[in-house]
């Protein structure tokens, strides 16, 4: 086996493990936040997302969350160069779940709605139709990030088994 084939397994268990991390918070948002969010004012629900949207930029977020995408980039072309290799497609499925539905998902959706609830006057009476847009809306992206997530969690980890 060569340096890199003997991290693989390290590094499938590092992926299942961020990818079912970042799944479980998105989780959360989607199955209690989201819907505790929901039934307080509108004025008070903006504030509070506005809040957590500042507060999630903090450095471990920020390198879990991009550092898990710049690993499955490279994932990505290790799997295509061991494409013969029984757990290459395992690590290319979990790769592009985390891709496309974690990490594009929520920098094309979730982060432009975000980023639009930034500049609501949570006071103003407008402001009640935009947060019920933004909570059907963005929920329904979290949904979509959540199970992408823990699919790519899952699949990491028969990434590891065919690869043990």
């Amino acid at each position: 086996m060569t340096f890199i084939e003997n991290l693989l397994f390290p590094i499938s268990l590092y992926a299942a493990l961020a990818c079912g991390l970042l799944g479980g918070l998105f989780f959360a948002f989607s199955n209690f936040v989201m819907n505790a969010l929901s039934r307080i004012s509108p004025a008070s629900g903006i504030a509070a997302m506005q809040s957590v949207n500042i507060t999630v930029l903090n450095p471990l977020f920020l390198l879990l969350f991009l550092g898990t995408a710049l690993l499955c980039a490279v994932l990505i072309v290790f799997a295509v160069l061991r494409w013969q290799q029984p757990y290459a497609g395992w690590f290319l499925a979990g790769s592009l779940f985390y891709l496309i539905g974690g990490f594009l998902v929520t920098m094309g959706f979730n982060v432009p709605l975000n980023n639009a609830l930034a500049v609501v006057d949570p006071v103003r009476p407008e402001s009640s139709q935009v947060w019920q847009n933004y909570l059907s809306t963005w929920t329904c992206w979290n949904h979509v990030r959540t199970i992408c997530c823990l699919a790519a969690a899952a699949l990491f980890i028969i990434a590891a088994w065919r690869h043990a």
